[in-house]
């Protein structure tokens, strides 16, 4: 068996004296790992760091072995990602996620979005908005979507402001009144509609207060884990370093 594909490395671990186990989200074969002997050496520490783009070429005698993977480095990141915590904090959080996919299971639309957010993740004004959109992706992916286009209540796509905490789907201004205690907030760079807006440290709060709640209920809750620590310093990191509000 063998296959050659394109790839971001999400993470390694030690195997041996000498070999790593690489896990890399692939274009077309999803999360898959794959040995790469000689991976601890000074040659190919620099290549196989979380965040890089690899060209990745993946060798097993029968499909369900672990392989062993050949590497050659596409687009360096990881220096420019590991000095800039934002993108620490990110890209833990993304990955800890993709590893909530099966193995091998395909999802390009995942991979796009990750090459998307790699090369924004040290932008902190963008990144934490960026880690949201890539939550919302992943739920979608794996058929908890959230439906934002229209309320719930009127079916009018004007006004959304909050999100029912049972269905995923959005609630206008007006339709929410009575249910306030009851209902996630949505912030406006979420709605569509709502124009484009930079997103102040309460529309980031909210954010991930939506996308964690939908995240612990159908993701992390039912395998029973927690949600990775990162995350956790990713939402201090936007409530510290944003602006209070922001103005179009």
């Amino acid at each position: 068996m063998e296959w050659t594909d394109q790839g971001t490395i999400i993470g390694l671990k030690a195997h041996g004296e000498s070999a790593v186990i690489l896990e890399v989200m692939t274009r077309e074969h999803g999360r898959h790992l794959g040995l790469v002997r000689g991976g601890r050496s000074q040659k190919a520490q620099p290549v196989l760091q979380p965040g890089n783009s690899v060209s990745l070429t993946w060798r097993a005698r029968l499909d369900e072995h672990l392989g062993e993977y050949k590497i050659e480095l596409l687009t360096s990141h990881a220096a420019r990602l590991m000095a800039a915590p934002v993108a620490l904090y990110g890209l833990a959080t993304v990955s800890a996620l993709l590893r909530l996919l099966p193995e091998r299971d395909p999802h390009p639309g995942l991979y796009e979005g990750l090459s998307v957010l790699i090369a924004h993740l040290d932008e902190p004004s963008l990144a934490p908005a960026l880690v949201i959109r890539f939550e919302l992706a992943m739920l979608s992916e794996l058929g908890f979507g959230l439906d934002l286009a229209r309320c719930a209540v009127t079916g009018s796509p004007d006004d959304l402001s909050h999100v029912s905490p049972k269905s995923g789907k959005a609630v206008s201004r007006r339709a929410a009144q009575p249910y306030l205690d009851r209902l996630l907030a949505l912030p406006a760079f979420l709605a569509e509609g709502q124009g484009a807006r930079p997103p102040s440290a309460a529309d980031l709060l909210a954010g991930f207060a939506l996308t964690g709640h939908f995240l612990r209920r159908h993701l992390f809750g039912p395998r029973g884990l927690p949600e990775p620590p990162e995350r956790a310093r990713l939402v201090e990191f936007a409530a510290r370093t944003m602006p209070e509000s922001s103005t179009v």
